[in-house]
């Protein structure tokens, strides 16, 4: 039996409470009386119903200034996941897509804005995945669908992997022979020392200051890069047609109308929504939600939880579909004891209020971070690059600047711009491969631990990964050099679009499906919000962030389990569904034009 909740009022089932009132305590502040009595009810009957909260306490409404800082102090805390997501918006195959998009100099402006919008909108599903069900998307994968078609799509984000690595080692490699006049082969093999830096560096469950240290690194990398394109555009200010530019972001016929111009729009596509990003913005969530619970007496060790797992774990099974804390019914191989566990022999589930506390802040960052560090990175790279390849800069007019790449854009801005000018662009793309690299490292780590639950120490499966990307990269680089780099780097993006359908259909399904996106309300952790300060997205977001409203479940327990809906709205499933669509149809008109031989930019 499902009973929806008012919006207005927070509740608690009564059937269990005998008394009109009780007293609760509040973590937060003084103890509060409940009023469980419903004041519209005459005849006091016995049924039940969900009851609303009064507090006997009057507390004074915080001022403006006061409440603008409490949420200002809070958004900082939660910095860091945004960033991180976002390098994924701006790694080297970016720059690669942007530069070949530059035929067309500012016209494919349009479709990367539309291309971020689809990326921003499913990189909020992700993360929402990874706020209410507190498993990265992989883990979910591996979860709630069928073992075939799991191990189906984890070899596709294995591929992705390894074809996002693959640009970042391009990029790298690039930027060293550009700034240290290192050749490309060892440039290759120096690109290593990312992969031991994550290894030493990243550790998901270890120490809160240690892990906001490497987001902090990471951030930095992603400023420096920012840092770097906004002086770029203003050494080509004087050069861009401005008009030309704000018309780019309007739709042209010869974009859609062009074969070259709708594959291009694929690689923009491939090159900011990376499936990989799908995977880190679901998993890079968690950390806060873990601190969250810890400060509030909600979060249990593994070997504790373990002990009393036949207390507050239910089996899972098919008619129990809720999130819940999964644990080993034995101890893993290794540990001698309960204490040994490591924190990955079960799932994390989130309380109710670590999961409220961090969705606002968390999407706010996302978006803040998108918009303000990816697009704006996106567009000064496709500008300066339109500008720079423009035909004025073609000094013998031969027009070889359509075949431009990495190397033709430095070039362009060294001997058209000053020296600096093209300093400044390597160190981007430098800034960009590592970056790139240290995240991508991170995505392909959740990905392997996440579908396949693979008991390979997390040191091994970084550095195979990275000697697979290598590979390729090496004989491209000793058989083709450097033109074979450009044309890998340009596939790799085209790649990378062909395998996002496979990578955001599951996303896609895991959000719009109540069962899995409902979560658990303790009685005891339902508090009155009315004087809580914090951004307050539910109202005016509901189709995104989902229908927020309680609901009982005969199944769950014989005191009766309230749960909360997290899932999508219609609005949000449509929308993801439109989205996966668009994205479905414009790769099968690419391989479509493959197959029958039409040539495109490769």
């Amino acid at each position: 039996m499902l009973t929806e909740l008012p919006s207005s009022l927070e509740g608690i089932q009564g059937s269990s409470l005998s008394n009109s009132e009780m007293v609760a305590p509040d973590q937060d502040g003084p103890k509060r009386s409940i009023n469980t009595t419903d004041p519209t009810d005459t005849n006091n009957t016995d049924e039940t119903t969900f009851k609303t909260f009064s507090t006997t306490t009057d507390t004074t409404p915080p001022s403006l200034l006061s409440h603008s800082f409490a949420v200002a102090s809070k958004f900082i805390k939660y910095i860091g996941p945004g960033l991180m997501v976002s390098v994924a918006y701006m790694d080297p195959g970016n720059f690669s897509s942007s530069i070949a998009s530059a035929r067309f100099q500012y016209k494919l402006l349009f479709s990367l804005v539309v291309s971020n919008i689809m990326a921003g909108f499913l990189q909020i599903q992700a993360c929402k995945l990874g706020i209410c069900t507190g498993q990265d998307l992989a883990s979910n994968c591996r979860r709630h669908l069928p073992r075939y078609l799991n191990y189906a799509i984890y070899v596709f984000a294995e591929i992705s992997v390894i074809a996002t690595d693959v640009a970042e080692i391009i990029g790298t490699a690039i930027a060293f022979n550009i700034l240290f006049s290192i050749p490309l082969l060892y440039g290759v093999l120096l690109t290593i020392v990312d992969v031991l830096f994550v290894i030493m560096a990243y550790r998901p469950d270890g120490p809160p200051l240690l892990l906001r240290l490497f987001e902090g690194f990471v951030s930095v990398l992603v400023l420096a890069t920012v840092v770097c394109f906004g002086i770029e555009l203003a050494n080509v200010s004087s050069d861009t047609k401005w008009g030309a530019v704000c018309r780019g972001f309007l739709p042209s016929k010869e974009i859609f109308s062009s074969t070259d111009g709708l594959y291009l729009s694929a690689a923009l596509l491939g090159s900011n929504l990376m499936p990989h990003s799908l995977y880190l913005g679901s998993g890079v969530v968690q950390s806060r939600m873990k601190d969250y619970d810890k400060r509030h007496g909600h979060y249990e060790p593994p070997s504790k939880a373990l002990r009393r797992r036949n207390v507050f774990c239910f089996p899972s099974s098919s008619s129990s579909s809720a999130p819940a804390l999964s644990l080993p019914s034995s101890l893993p191989p290794g540990s001698k004891n309960m204490d040994e566990i490591h924190p990955e022999s079960y799932d994390y589930q989130p309380s109710i209020g670590a999961i409220e506390s961090a969705m606002n802040y968390t999407i706010a960052e996302l978006v803040v971070s998108l918009i303000t560090v990816a697009l704006f990175v996106n567009a000064a790279i496709l500008i300066v690059a339109g500008t720079a390849l423009s035909k004025p800069m073609d000094d013998d007019g031969d027009g070889d600047l359509e075949n431009a790449d990495l190397f033709t854009l430095h070039y362009l801005l060294s001997s058209h711009l000053s020296k600096t000018a093209g300093t400044i662009f390597a160190l981007a793309l430098l800034f960009s491969g590592l970056c790139g690299g240290t995240v991508v490292t991170v995505a392909g780590q959740m990905i392997m631990e996440g579908h396949a639950k693979l008991s390979m120490p997390p040191g091994l499966k970084r550095i195979l990964t990275r000697i697979v990307s290598i590979t390729p990269c090496i004989i491209v680089v000793v058989k083709y050099g450097r033109e074979g780099l450009s044309s890998v780097l340009n596939g790799s993006q085209v790649v990378l679009s062909m395998l996002l359908p496979f990578v955001s259909a599951p996303l896609i399904y895991l959000t719009c499906n109540k069962t899995i996106m409902r979560v658990k309300v303790d009685a005891t952790e339902v508090r009155c919000q009315e004087n809580s300060s914090g951004i307050q997205l539910q109202d005016m977001s509901e189709g995104i962030t989902g229908q927020y409203q309680l609901i009982g479940d005969d199944e769950g327990s014989e005191n009766g389990v309230i749960y909360k809906d997290m899932s999508n709205g219609k609005i949000a499933c449509i929308a993801s569904i439109l989205i996966w669509a668009i994205i479905s149809g414009l790769n099968f008109w690419l391989l479509a034009s493959l197959a029958l031989g039409k040539d495109v930019p490769m």
